[in-house]
């Protein structure tokens, strides 16, 4: 009887350690996961992009803590891939979700003001003064800071230094101007070169108007989500300005991206306002190095207005899953709140421009850029990030961004007024949302 009281015992302790050495993994929705030791997964898209960065990432935390196990799975689908899966997870109990995900700003309220029992606030883990205050805001819920902020859509104004030049005006003549300046030299460059000033999405204006209405401080909801469209100043300027430009012939209209790449590279346009990712696409024409530069983007006439803004923007976000949170959270704070070795091989390597300001001392920020007359354009764009206004994008992006297109458009054909155009798309989201 003895013997098999200890054979017992003896069994109960083997099963103990073996369960303490590599503990069953549950979900938040209560179901087993097969995951290996120490074995976190993360979902993203764009390999070229935010998949290679992640890869970086992971390898620079081994390099940095050989000692440690850590292993992970990255799952590279399309965004709109992710977000289905993400949906899915979410709205059945969140089972079969990631440890980490990757979510853009502007749906950050669409997923986790819904399902925030799902997602793990870092509030304990990372120092938010260190990152761009306007990323920040973007993720903050009720007090609590749900996301790791990555990469920024921080916004400038690339045009053709030569073409400038030949109309008459230097590099200060268009930084730091209002929108109402910027026509005003418009005009004198197409009368004086040929060329149109600036180019935009005239099928698809909502890149366009979003940059507008943040470099005024404003967005589709307020502060309390609280819509605000028809009595918005910033947008009412925003609509008012653009058919201003359009109406006086400064803007190259075209279809698509596609459009606006070869515009950008046949010379058909002195500028292009855009985010810091479009400096790859300025650059696929060799023969206009030393030709551009980048300054500030024009800004509104209201009070509020600054030469800064956004458009696009991407966090890492950390799923309530049974994951080894201590070893998520080191992994995080090491490599994307204090590695500035990290930070300046993806601005490199992929032209990262992320939001975690004390990277901006890193040496690649430092480099002048030939193809830009030798200007410090990371430099550029990291200055920046500080002075975009923080806005609160709502639940609703991607409803706001048709409904205010469609009245833009029709305003801007001139089918509408302008208190039309606000009403029709106030009342268009609203029966969108319902």
């Amino acid at each position: 009887m003895v013997k098999k009281e200890k054979w017992f015992i003896g069994l109960v302790m083997i099963l103990a350690l073996a369960f303490a050495a590599n503990p069953l993994r549950v979900d938040a929705g209560g179901q087993a996961q097969p995951a290996g030791k120490n074995t976190i997964t993360v979902w993203a898209w764009d390999d070229n992009f935010n998949i290679a960065i992640m890869k970086t990432a992971v390898a620079r935390y081994k390099e940095l803590r050989p000692d440690v196990d850590f292993n992970v799975e990255i799952i590279s689908s399309s965004k709109e891939d992710v977000y289905k899966k993400l949906q899915t997870g979410l709205a059945s109990g969140g089972r079969n979700l990631p440890d980490i995900v990757l979510i853009e700003d502007y749906s950050f309220y669409q997923y986790v003001s819904a399902y925030s029992k799902y997602f793990y606030p870092l509030n304990d883990v990372l120092d938010y003064s260190q990152f761009s205050p306007y990323k920040v805001q973007v993720m903050t819920l009720n007090g609590k800071r749900y996301g790791v902020p990555f990469d920024t859509g921080v916004c400038a104004n690339f045009f053709r230094h030569d073409i400038l030049e030949k109309a008459g005006f230097t590099d200060a003549d268009i930084t730091d101007i209002t929108w109402d300046r910027f026509l005003e030299i418009g005009k004198v460059v197409e009368q004086k070169t040929g060329v149109k000033m600036t180019i935009a999405n005239g099928t698809n204006w909502s890149s366009f108007f979003r940059m507008m209405i943040q470099s005024g401080g404003a967005w589709y909801f307020d502060a309390n989500n609280n819509m605000t469209i028809t009595n918005n100043a910033v947008l009412r300027e925003t609509f008012e300005t653009i058919k201003k430009l359009r109406d006086a012939g400064v803007i190259l209209e075209c279809a698509d991206d596609s459009q606006l790449a070869g515009a950008l590279n046949n010379g058909t346009t002195a500028s292009v306002i855009n985010a810091a990712w479009r400096v790859s696409t300025v650059k696929a024409e060799p023969s206009q190095s030393g030709q551009w530069r980048v300054t500030t983007m024009p800004r509104l006439n209201n009070a509020k207005g600054v030469n800064a803004s956004n458009t696009g923007g991407s966090s890492w976000y950390v799923i309530e899953n049974n994951q080894p949170k201590d070893l998520v959270n080191d992994f995080l704070k090491t490599i994307f709140a204090g590695d500035q070795s990290f930070y300046n091989k993806i601005l490199v390597d992929q032209g990262a421009v992320c939001a975690w300001l004390p990277s901006q001392s890193g040496p690649a920020y430092s480099v002048g850029d030939p193809f830009f007359g030798g200007q410090k354009v990371n430099l550029f764009f990291a200055e920046q990030l500080p002075k975009i206004p923080p806005v609160n994008y709502g639940q609703y992006v991607p409803e706001a961004n048709t409904a205010v297109n469609s009245a833009l458009f029709n305003y801007l054909q001139g089918n509408i007024t302008i208190d039309e155009a606000l009403k029709r798309a106030e009342d268009q989201l609203k029966n969108q949302i319902q």
